[in-house]
């Protein structure tokens, strides 16, 4: 695939609103970020490392075997991680949020492909100064120990939910997750906004794109959700959560 990030000349191409495009002090997710345990003084010199970008929906961020010259924190929108299997078949590993944080192992080469699902603001960060302020300030070593920690719970999640979980309880456990992760950065709401495709899901809980809209059509059948033009909302959330735990 060989693509990543170019330098156009205007850096907030695809993004909305671009001419309010957040640094730092003024980022709306960032005390979800990886850059919410610094202080004031730590936030300014952090601020003239960090690169702050827009991307359209659909771009690649970068790709699975690429020199990991960068580090990246999701500020608003969505990104697809996936890797590709020889016989070119993907497999979805996740979708970043705002407030994710790509690069937590530091990898010397990336270890999965990440695109854009929707129009996306990011702040990219070169990995040796990144690394720099690791070894320099172990407040920011804890929250990467702490954000791996939480990467090892959801890779656990995923391989009990890909290994034991038939159709139903897959799709249920997914929606009701994403709507936990949505709500750390926006108010909870039983409107599940589904801006990936029906295909992305599918690579995702390790199903047929047949058999996610055949769920989805189920649940709503059973008055557990109604499908909505931007995703679903959530009518017996009791029941989901019921049928995800089986």
């Amino acid at each position: 695939m060989g693509i990543t990030i170019r330098e156009p000349e205007n850096l907030d191409h695809g993004c909305a609103g671009a001419e309010a495009v957040a640094h730092c002090a003024t980022c709306k997710t960032r005390f979800l970020a990886v850059c919410s345990v610094f202080d004031e003084q730590e936030l300014i010199a952090f601020d003239r490392v960090v690169q702050h970008r827009c991307l359209p929906a659909k771009a690649m961020m970068f790709d699975e075997g690429e020199a990991a010259d960068f580090v990246y924190s999701v500020s608003e929108g969505m990104v697809r991680l996936f890797r590709l299997l020889p016989d070119g078949r993907r497999q979805i590993l996740g979708f970043a949020l705002p407030g994710d944080f790509l690069g937590v192992a530091l990898p010397l080469r990336y270890e999965a492909c990440a695109e854009s699902v929707t129009s996306l603001r990011i702040c990219r960060i070169p990995r040796g100064a990144f690394v720099a302020m690791v070894e320099e300030k172990p407040h920011l070593l804890k929250k990467l120990h702490e954000l791996a920690g939480r990467e090892i719970h959801a890779a656990r999640d995923q391989m009990v939910l890909l290994g034991r979980k038939n159709a139903e309880e897959r799709v249920a456990a997914f929606l009701l997750t994403l709507r936990a992760r949505l709500a750390r950065s926006s108010p909870s709401s039983v409107t599940v906004p589904l801006p990936m495709s029906r295909a992305d899901i599918a690579d995702y809980l390790g199903l047929t794109i047949e058999t996610v809209s055949r769920t989805i059509s189920k649940l709503a059948r059973e008055r557990m959700i109604v499908v909505v033009p931007d995703g679903v909302r959530l009518l017996d959330i009791a029941r989901l959560d019921e049928l995800a735990a089986n």
